[in-house]
């Protein structure tokens, strides 16, 4: 079957033939990929940026977490799936022995695992992941559609984290699919929402588009000037997902004293905080990553009432066999969310 890996510590990634899976373990399944998204990890790894080191024991390994499907086999002990149910996965394996998990935190394990970054994942036909790890889908839901999922629910997480409610005034910063997404759940949860990007155009059109009330690009604005025009004041809750540290800086100007800043971006570089001013102003800075149990259930339930909104959120759907030129396009910033298509990929293999 065709696969898109990671083998080396460099820019790219090999898109090669390998053996279909053998029959799953105990407590796996196979599942047949129907639909796998492109995330900005992805692309942190076929890049190499800083931050991905850990991958190298693992090389190589098939790329990508964001994924729905069938599944094709069970393992022994399997109890809760059969063959022929539709699920997505959470892609969190944790390693069932430390504090994190005893105390039913998977999410906070440090000897986690995630599949398509430490073990095979899914830009390939075929996928085996533990059982535990996948939700059954909604009768009716679109594959294509359940492969958001798992960003989705990134994004609950982090409106979580944030504690946004009903009345707050929420800046986000940074319209991809993370940031496009923690606008549209604060959003629906109650919140005033301002989304925020830099020579974004298509992203904010999109946003707005999707519902999101008030954008705005900052290559014409100062966000100082957008959130005081937005809120007629500064914001209670800041949420970053640029991966840019100096938004991280810009996103605490505009918050209130005693308010919530979480980043939530993948970032390469360091913060460089005015301490003194951040204790006297009383503000919070939170860090989200990953998702949970509950988010990731919210998630799922947010996309089947809102799946024919939430679609609008893929503006690209390859075959895996043209996975190189989905990249591209996923890192040029004019798309949304690319998704890759395994079913679609087609004879040939090559290497990047």
């Amino acid at each position: 079957m065709l696969a898109l890996r990671k083998a080396t510590a460099d820019f790219g990634a090999d898109l090669v033939h390998v053996d279909a899976p053998t029959a799953p373990g105990a407590g796996r399944v196979t599942v047949t990929v129907a639909a796998a998204g492109i995330c900005g990890s992805d692309i942190h790894a076929y890049e190499w940026t800083p931050g991905y080191g850990f991958m190298i024991p693992f090389m190589p390994v098939t790329l990508g977490h964001e994924f729905a499907g069938t599944v094709r086999a069970v393992g022994d002990g399997v109890t809760g799936l059969a063959v022929g149910d539709r699920v997505t996965c959470w892609p969190t394996v944790p390693c069932g022995g430390c504090a994190a998990c005893a105390a039913e935190r998977p999410q906070d394990c440090q000897g986690r695992r995630v599949v398509g970054l430490h073990a095979d994942g899914a830009f390939a036909e075929q996928v085996v992941v533990p059982a535990d790890n996948c939700r059954r889908l909604p009768d009716g839901m679109p594959l294509a559609v359940a492969a958001l999922a798992e960003p989705l629910a990134v994004a609950v997480n982090a409106v979580d984290v944030a504690e946004v409610g009903t009345g707050d005034r929420v800046a986000v910063l940074g319209p991809g699919p993370i940031g496009l997404s923690i606008a549209f759940v604060a959003q629906h949860r109650g919140a005033d929402v301002l989304l925020a990007g830099l020579d974004d155009t298509a992203r904010l059109d999109l946003a707005r588009r999707i519902g999101i009330r008030a954008t705005a690009d900052l290559a014409g604005v100062g966000l100082d000037d957008a959130v005081r025009r937005t809120f007629d004041g500064e914001a209670d809750r800041v949420i970053e997902a640029t991966g840019s540290a100096r938004s991280v800086v810009d996103g605490m100007g505009v918050l209130r004293s005693g308010g919530v800043m979480v980043v939530a971006g993948i970032h390469s570089g360091s913060l460089d905080l005015d301490l003194t001013g951040f204790v006297r102003s009383k503000k919070q800075l939170r860090a989200a990553h990953d998702t949970t149990a509950r988010a990731f259930d919210a998630a799922i339930a947010l996309l089947a009432d809102h799946a024919g909104t939430l679609e609008a959120l893929i503006t690209h759907r390859r075959p895996l066999a043209e996975a190189w030129a989905a990249f591209d396009l996923a890192r040029s910033r004019q798309a949304m969310k690319v998704l890759l298509l395994p079913e679609a990929a087609g004879s040939q293999g090559a290497e990047r």
